[in-house]
């Protein structure tokens, strides 16, 4: 039985034809899953210039206009033996119309185009991705780069360093998310653990050869729990990838380096005032030359 039964894809027609309306179909024809695509049109400030009665007409028209696009794609779709609905409606604040949507439908997964941001830009407010990262209560799919529609090669990125049985159940959760969207599409399943070397660089410039034992240990440590995880899983031994380096450098370097599809990460639900600085997948999204799907 397929994971997924419904996908909904948000799209911004501003922008122009999005490549996540060919990924959602794909993952839509290959899992058997209805797709739902909604195109939300921010609010037009304009508009406000108008007298009410011509405000309304002139939305219409602009709706409508969209409507029609949208429709087309949709026949498309269907030929393919898609089955596809769509709407066009407007969004006041971008980020909660997506969570109504999610709220409503109830979907299996939230696909949608990665937004490029300006650094300043995510520093000062934190981009729309990265809010729905935090608060999207679905798995959400976020498309970037020139990966194949249907992915090939999907790689899920754990993090072995944290015993927590909360840290053990997320990568659980991971593991398992990676392997369901590589059955479905039958693609390659690759496991990754990305050790950050810090303590590394510090024992070269140290005489201390308890530091450099102390290293040597966690490392040996850490690699053990990751060949424990991935026979738990049964990743076979040539798609485990225990790599040295910064997670976003490590992965980013590898995923470009081998073809990567997909990357499968966790991330942190956070309810309140948005903090400024991203985490690993918030940041990663910005780095890969592929698509990262969040759990």
């Amino acid at each position: 039985m397929s994971q997924y039964r419904r996908l909904l894809l948000i799209i911004h027609l501003a922008l122009g034809h999005s490549p996540a309306i060919t990924h959602a179909a794909a993952l839509a024809r290959a899992s058997g899953a209805r797709l739902h695509i909604a195109a939300l049109v921010p609010s037009l400030k304009l508009l406000s210039l108008l007298e009410d009665s011509d405000r309304e007409k002139a939305r219409e028209r602009y709706l409508q206009d969209h409507r029609d696009w949208l429709k087309d794609q949709e026949k498309i779709l269907r030929g393919k033996g898609i089955d596809v609905t769509s709407e066009v409606a407007w969004a006041d604040e971008m980020k909660q119309g997506i969570l109504d949507y999610v709220a409503e439908l109830q979907p299996d997964l939230l696909i949608k185009e990665i937004q490029h941001e300006s650094v300043l830009k995510r520093a000062l407010f934190n981009s729309l991705d990265w809010r729905l990262l935090h608060q999207c209560p679905v798995p959400v799919y976020l498309v970037g780069g020139a990966g194949h529609a249907l992915p090939r090669k999907v790689v899920a990125a754990v993090d072995v360093s944290a015993g927590e049985s909360g840290h053990s159940e997320l990568n659980g959760r991971i593991i398992q998310q990676a392997s369901s969207l590589a059955i479905q599409c039958d693609a390659e399943l690759h496991l990754l653990y990305a050790h950050e070397m810090s303590e590394d660089y510090l024992e070269e410039l140290s005489d201390s050869l308890k530091l450099s034992a102390l290293s040597k240990g966690v490392r040996k440590a850490l690699e053990k729990s990751f060949l424990a995880f991935a026979r738990q899983y049964g990743v076979p031994a040539d798609r485990r990838h225990f790599v040295l380096g910064h997670p976003v450098t490590a992965l980013s370097e590898f995923a470009s380096q081998n073809h990567v599809d997909v990357i499968v990460m966790g991330r942190t639900q956070y309810q309140g005032l948005e903090h400024p600085l991203g985490s690993t997948t918030e940041h990663i999204l910005y780095q890969v030359p592929c698509s990262v799907l969040a759990v």
